[in-house]
């Protein structure tokens, strides 16, 4: 019971240090609490220091994986809306419909819905967030629908890693892998009638959303019936195959206003942007408030770009970037093309021994990795091809740079905006990945470990009714569904055996859980603040995103029973 209090108590510290009011921001709430689970390992668990001082090290550098990718999603969004693309694609969506309910389900839910399918990585939020800060959206508002809304296709993300690769450690034969996913699936489709209008509530009203609920549940459809459907037979594509057939049919059925009722919005915050030499004015935006403010007439240019009409060549090169990110995602993350074999190669062509510190190695794929640190069996890796930060990100950046003629003062400027904004949560990720490599130390006996235990002793033959939210916490504390998988499946497995549950019905809902954990995972808070410019907000968002993911933790339980 002692190690269960004290294996749970540095979470519980975190959570209301964060949430109280005046509450502590991440970058020293997490530090903290990973100081505070480095002293219990230590002086109670007993653990070696040298292990404990492995994983610290182990912790910082596997920091350079999210912060990485934030800094490449900054860059590109930088990109965007210095060159004036962003108002560009703001006229188009705006042609497409005024409404904001529409524009909220085409970015936020089918655009995202796809973008997850092909990477992960928070890619999604990276992408649409901003788009729909440029639309006129709050940053704040925007970002807790951003992390609410990506947790229906999470499961099957990235190609459907967190499925084939977060239980590839459990002995499952394929027809048993297939089945999970079926479940899952099944599960996401229930919980996807409700997750959309809870996530859209963060911005507009009920009486919005019951008024446009037929284009609501029509875009929810369009996504959600081939996901269901591709599930049956595959988990890969999955959520790929369903976003992109969702954000076309969510396109054309805004385009005639199915659904939606007639609405001319007043874009008080649009953020006309671009470089002086293409707009001549500079917009500035309180990026924690979406306020925004010209040095020129501002509401005179607000009325001008809502009558401007864009060409499609305009559109064409606005959207050149995002277009790119795409095709080069898919290109890079299905297997069939061949090119992810190569950027995930891991033979070796350059070993070193560092000495105590361990042994460096690199691949044929440019995998980065740190063996035996301090002695021990901790390692690191960091896969500069794989992983989204130089490809697609960077790469996409260096080539429109050129398309977009933008000028050096321009670049100089984005990689600028890009470094200044990394460096709080930079601390902040050091911190969280440092506990959470502290928390899993220990193996069986680890803290993370011990509270999964505890959970089923506790519940028995009930487990069904809370083991999507054992994923959850997974997916809090790593930061990825994919890690929750890897780390909870096992105990998942065993518990189904041991209590004698349906092993698959089980491993769906951790793989749901993991998905739902999206919403309140610290990391994807940090990013997607980042890349939005929202400072110390983490334990506000938490405090708002834990509600739709409880009520998607109680779909699972129900549809656990059915299933």
């Amino acid at each position: 019971m002692t190690s269960l209090f004290l294996s749970v108590i540095p979470i519980v510290i975190l959570i209301w240090m964060m949430t109280k009011k005046n509450g502590l921001p991440s970058h020293i709430a997490l530090p903290i609490t990973a100081l505070m689970v480095g002293s219990l390992q230590f002086f109670y668990f007993g653990t070696d220091l040298t292990l404990i001082n492995a994983n610290i090290i182990a912790g910082i550098l596997s920091a350079i994986t999210p912060i990485s990718i934030v800094a490449g999603a900054i860059l590109l969004n930088r990109m965007i809306f210095l060159s004036g693309s962003e108002d560009t694609i703001r006229c188009w969506l705006e042609g497409i419909s005024r409404n904001q309910v529409a524009q909220l389900m085409i970015i936020g839910w089918a655009f995202a819905f796809m973008i997850e399918g092909a990477s992960g990585f928070g890619t999604p939020a990276a992408i649409a967030a901003p788009i729909l800060v440029g639309l006129g959206f709050n940053p704040l508002k925007v970002a807790m629908l951003a992390l609410v809304m990506n947790s229906v296709p999470v499961s099957f993300g990235a190609v459907g890693t967190p499925t084939w690769f977060g239980f590839s450690n459990l002995g499952l034969d394929d027809a048993a892998l297939l089945e999970t996913g079926n479940i899952s699936a099944l599960i996401h489709f229930v919980a996807a009638f409700i997750i959309p209008p809870m996530a859209l509530r963060f911005i507009v009203s009920w009486n919005d959303i019951r008024k446009n609920y037929l284009f609501v549940l029509i875009s929810t459809l369009s996504c959600t019936v081939p996901y269901f459907l591709l599930a049956q037979w595959n988990y890969e594509f999955p959520a790929l195959v369903g976003g992109a057939i969702g954000l076309i049919i969510s396109v054309i059925v805004a385009r005639f206003g199915l659904g939606l009722v007639a609405e001319q919005r007043c874009v008080t915050q649009a953020i006309p942007a671009g470089n002086a030499a293409a707009f001549g004015d500079v917009t500035e935006v309180n990026m924690v408030t979406g306020d925004s403010h010209s040095t020129a007439n501002h509401s005179s240019k607000n009325e001008s770009s809502q009558n401007q009409k864009v060409s499609l060549t305009q559109i064409f090169k606005a959207m050149t970037p995002t277009i790119l990110l795409i095709a080069i995602l898919i290109v890079t993350r299905i297997k069939q093309f061949g090119i992810k074999s190569m950027l995930i190669d891991g033979t070796e062509i350059f070993t070193l021994s560092l000495g105590p510190l361990g042994d460096f190695s690199l691949s044929k794929a440019l995998i980065i990795k740190l063996s035996h640190i301090l002695g021990t069996d901790v390692s690191w890796a960091y896969k500069t091809l794989y992983v989204p930060a130089l490809i697609p990100f960077l790469l996409v950046v260096l080539i429109s740079i050129p398309l977009l003629n933008l000028s050096g003062n321009v670049v100089k400027q984005m990689f600028s905006e890009t470094a200044n904004r990394i460096k709080m949560p930079f601390i902040a990720l050091v911190g969280a990945l440092i506990m959470v490599k502290l928390m899993m130390t220990g193996g069986e006996n680890s803290p993370i470990m011990t509270t999964g235990q505890a959970f089923s002793d506790l519940m028995g033959t009930s487990w069904q009714y809370v083991g999507a939210y054992l994923g959850a916490l997974g997916a809090f504390f790593s930061g990825s569904a994919t890690v929750s998988n890897l780390t909870f499946g096992a105990i998942q497995q065993t518990i189904a055996m041991n209590v004698g549950l349906p092993q698959t019905t089980i491993l769906a809902l951790q793989s749901v859980g993991g998905a739902m954990g999206n919403m309140v995972c610290i990391n994807n808070i940090i990013a997607v603040s980042t890349i939005l410019g929202i400072a110390n907000k983490e334990g506000y968002i938490i405090k708002r995103t834990v509600v739709p993911m409880i009520v998607y933790g109680i779909v699972a339980a129900i549809m656990s029973t059915v299933v």
